[in-house]
C-alpha cells in the first residue's frame, strides 16, 4: 500500500476499472455484464424464449457473452431497436450511491489516470467531471490540461455508436490499432496500475498486459501492476497472475476499504517523494551512500524501491544493482549490532518484500540476498528463545508464500545445500508438505 501510496503521491497512478468497480460506487445496483445483457433481452417481444436459449437456468451459458450480445443486437434490430442506443440508455439509469466516501476523497484531491472498460461516467462524476476528462473513441481527443483523464477503451455513453459491445464490435476492436489500445499500452508502462472490479477475460487487454510483462522484466525493478480483489486468492493463483502477467494481488480488500487505506498512507507518502528521488540519484550517480541512521528505519527500503520506479531506473543499470546489494548487505549488518531485535524482522519483511515483486535467480543480487537470507533464517526462531528472533520467524512464516515461485525455488534450495537449521527447514519445505 505504501508503494501505491507514493505512486499517487507523485501522480503517477492510474486506475483500471471494470464492472466491479462500477458497482461499489452504487451501492450493487449498476449491471453485471450479463445482467446488462438479460436487460437488453428484456425490450424483445420473445424475451422469455431468447433468455433460455442463450442463458439457461440449468447449464452452461452456450456462447460467449459478446457473441450472446450479437445475437441480442440482431433480434432488436428487427424491432427497429439499436442495441448500442439501448445500452447507452441503460447505463445513463445507474446512478452513484452507497458509502464512497473514501473515493470521492481521492479522486476529487488527486491526480490520477484510469482506464476502464466500462461505458458508463461514474468515474467522471465521483472525480468533478468540471475537473477532469472524459476520454472516449467517436469523440474529439481534449488537448487542454486537466487533473484527471479518464479513458474509455471500450466506448462510453457519448457516443453509443463506438461502444464495442458485440462480437463484431470485438473483432473490429481487437484487430484496430487504436490510439485507445496504443494509449493503454503508454499508461501501462509509465503508472503505477491498480485493477479494480475487473477479472482478466478480455483478450485484448491480457495481450497488452503481457507486453507490459516483458517490458517490467528488462527494463524495472518491480512489477507496478495490483490486482485488488475484495475475495480471498488461493495462492496457486497469485502465482499464477504474478507469473503469466507480472500482477501482485492484494486480496480480501474491497473498494471502498482499498482507498481508505491509501488515502491513510498518502500523507507519509508525501514526505518522502521529493527527497527519495534526488536521494536515490545521488546514491547512484554522484556515489553518496545511505546512512545507517536511515536503512535502520522499517519504511526506508519501501521507500527506496518505490523511488527507483518514480525516477524511471532499470534493474539492468549496474549502478541499481549494486546500489541494492550494498542496502541488503548494509541492513544484514544492522543485525550484528547489540540489541538489534527490531534489525532482525526488519530484514526479514525487507527480504520478503523484495523477493515478492523481482525473480532474483541469475541477477546481479542473487548472492547477496542469499546470504542475507540465511542469515535471517538461521537466526530466527519458532519458540521464544534468547539470542534469536521469534517476530523475524514469524514475518518468513507468514510472507513464505508471498515469493515469486523461482525465488521460493531458489531459496528452498540455497538452505537445503547450506543451512541444517531445523526452523530454516521448516519454512522453505512448507509447500512440499
Amino acid at each position: 500500500m505504501f508503494e501505491i501510496a507514493y505512486a499517487a503521491a507523485s501522480n503517477r497512478i492510474c486506475f483500471f476499472t471494470g464492472t466491479g468497480f462500477s458497482k461499489a460506487v452504487t451501492d450493487k445496483k449498476a449491471p453485471s455484464w450479463q445482467g446488462l445483457l438479460e436487460d437488453l433481452i428484456g425490450l424483445l417481444p420473445n424475451a422469455k424464449e431468447t433468455k433460455a436459449a442463450l442463458f439457461p437456468e440449468n447449464g452452461k451459458n452456450p456462447l460467449t457473452l459478446e457473441e450472446s450480445a450479437q445475437v441480442i443486437a440482431i433480434e432488436l434490430s428487427s424491432i427497429g431497436l439499436n442495441i448500442h442506443t439501448e445500452t447507452a440508455r441503460l447505463i445513463e439509469s445507474v446512478e452513484l450511491s452507497g458509502e464512497i466516501g473514501p473515493v470521492t476523497e481521492f479522486m476529487t484531491k488527486r491526480s490520477f489516470r484510469a482506464v476502464t472498460t466500462n461505458y458508463d461516467k461514474l468515474l467522471e462524476k465521483i472525480a468533478n467531471e468540471s475537473d477532469c476528462h472524459s476520454i472516449a473513441p467517436g469523440l474529439p481527443i481534449p488537448r487542454s490540461i486537466s487533473r484527471a483523464k479518464i479513458y474509455h477503451v471500450h466506448g462510453s455513453v457519448d457516443a453509443p455508436s463506438n461502444m464495442v459491445i458485440t462480437s463484431d464490435d470485438y473483432f473490429k476492436f481487437l484487430n484496430g490499432e487504436s490510439y485507445f489500445s496504443r494509449k493503454l499500452s503508454t499508461v501501462l508502462h509509465e503508472n503505477t496500475v491498480v485493477i479494480l472490479g475487473y477479472s482478466l477475460g478480455d483478450t485484448n487487454l491480457k495481450a497488452i498486459i503481457s507486453d507490459y510483462k516483458g517490458f517490467s522484466k528488462n527494463h524495472v525493478v518491480s512489477s507496478n501492476i495490483f490486482l485488488i480483489s475484495r475475495s480471498s486468492v488461493a495462492q496457486q493463483v497469485k502465482d499464477y497472475y504474478s507469473h503469466c502477467y507480472g500482477i501482485r494481488v492484494l486480496d480480501n480488500k474491497d473498494v471502498v476499504e482499498f482507498f481508505a487505506e491509501l488515502n491513510q498512507q498518502i500523507p507519509e507518502a508525501e514526505k518522502c517523494v521529493e527527497s527519495s528521488v534526488s536521494n536515490i540519484k545521488k546514491v547512484l550517480f554522484e556515489n553518496h551512500s545511505y546512512k545507517k541512521e536511515f536503512l535502520g528505519l522499517y519504511n526506508s527500503f519501501y521507500e527506496i524501491i518505490a523511488s527507483l520506479g518514480a525516477a524511471g531506473l532499470s534493474i539492468n543499470d549496474q549502478n541499481v544493482v549494486e546500489a541494492i546489494s550494498k542496502i541488503i548487505a548494509t541492513k544484514t549488518e544492522l543485525t550484528h549490532e547489540n540489541n538489534a531485535w527490531d534489525q532482525y524482522v526488519q530484514l526479514a519483511n525487507w527480504l520478503i518484500y523484495i523477493g515478492s515483486i523481482l525473480d532474483i535467480k541469475d541477477t546481479a543480487l542473487e548472492t547477496e540476498y542469499l546470504k542475507a537470507v540465511k542469515r535471517s533464517m538461521e537466526t530466527m526462531r519458532r519458540e521464544l528463545y534468547i539470542g534469536y528472533s521469534w517476530h523475524a520467524y514469524k514475518a518468513w512464516n507468514r510472507g513464505w508464500a508471498t515469493l515469486t515461485p523461482s525465488n521460493r525455488s531458489l531459496v528452498r534450495k540455497f538452505i537445503e545445500e547450506n543451512s541444517g537449521y531445523e526452523d530454516a527447514l521448516s519454512i522453505v519445505q512448507k509447500s512440499l508438505l
